[in-house]
């Protein structure tokens, strides 16, 4: 019973403030321009600096683990191809729809909801994979989605001018970003000025408990008004499919430390990212079904990953599958 109560104290913070934020999204009347200056401060104000604490103080040979990076990357390209396939099975055909459905199964809340939940979890051990996935599914699924939406035909560009515009945003991207530096901090040893490092600090802080908040909101204000078809079968993968993949491989590929699975495992089993929504948006494809999506899937999630959390915690689940 106390590994329970243990388990429900360390989750019920992040899905309270999921649930705080629907239910202001849902009652007060604010306009929802508003939400783009907060998504834009955790983006590019708040998230860069919490990898950047993440990465800074590791050794470079943590994140040289390229037998983990493999598997892990691995694992989320298939959850992408299941949930690409029942797309395009649900809509006949329909690329555009299908790539958004991917997105939908393999991607993971790694940005806003992984760092916090499981340093919290594993301790600060966990924070090296925690940012080798965050950084190789975010390469791996911005790459693929412009290109997949360029065959299909959404983005009027051609195959050399997409893949230039891809390397472009992946360089650019204000988390690969605060990656980068970290790796340099880390190299060179450097230490931030007492007052910047307190800022980064505190922005780091800030990161977790907005982007909890924001993914409530946003959800309330796109209410679901019917329940496509795929979108169970979606949320098994994202939920069920792709942790058990990241358990296997890891498992297969072996002489991976047993802490660094487990934090793939929570990862792999997170609820589907607020990004998906982004994507849709971006490209105006599927809306409606990528809410239906996060709505779904965090809702789920309230037991599936509470569950996951609790094989690991209590070592019911062994790190290596074939030993």
């Amino acid at each position: 019973m106390a590994e329970l109560l243990s388990i429900f104290n360390l989750v019920a913070p992040f899905f309270g403030l999921i649930l705080l934020g629907f239910a202001i999204g849902r009652y007060k009347q604010l306009p929802e321009a508003g939400l783009a200056w907060l998504q834009f401060f955790l983006i590019y104000v708040a998230l860069p600096p919490l990898f950047y604490r993440l990465i800074a103080d590791k050794p470079l040979s943590e994140l040289a683990n390229w037998k983990f990076i493999a598997g892990t990357t691995a694992a989320t390209f298939c959850a992408f191809c299941l949930s690409f396939a029942l797309g395009l099975k649900h809509n006949k055909g329909d690329m555009p729809q299908a790539v958004m459905q991917g997105v939908a199964g393999a991607y993971s809340n790694i940005g806003y909801m992984g760092p916090p939940l499981i340093l919290a979890a594993l301790g600060p051990s966990a924070s090296a994979p925690v940012v080798l996935i965050f950084v190789f599914d975010n390469i791996l699924l911005f790459s693929l989605v412009p290109f997949l939406m360029a065959l299909a035909g959404v983005e009027k560009k051609s195959i050399l001018a997409t893949t230039r515009e891809v390397i472009w945003r992946v360089l650019t991207h204000p988390f690969n970003l605060a990656t980068l530096a970290g790796v340099a901090a880390s190299y060179f040893k450097l230490e931030l000025p007492v007052a910047i490092d307190r800022m980064v600090l505190w922005l780091s802080q800030a990161a977790a408990p907005c982007a909890l908040f924001l993914l409530g909101v946003t959800v309330a204000l796109r209410p679901m008004k019917a329940m496509p078809g795929e979108v169970p079968g979606l949320v098994v993968i994202k939920l069920l499919l792709h942790p058990l993949l990241v358990w296997i491989l890891l498992s297969a590929l072996g002489g991976i430390p047993a802490h660094w699975i487990y934090a793939a495992i929570i990862m792999a089993a997170l609820p589907p990212a607020l990004n998906i929504f982004v994507i849709a948006t971006q490209y105006r494809v599927g809306i409606e079904r990528a809410s239906a999506c996060i709505l779904v899937g965090t809702i789920v999630s309230m037991i599936t990953l509470p569950g996951f959390l609790w094989l690991v915690k209590t070592g019911r689940i062994a790190a290596d599958l074939f030993h």
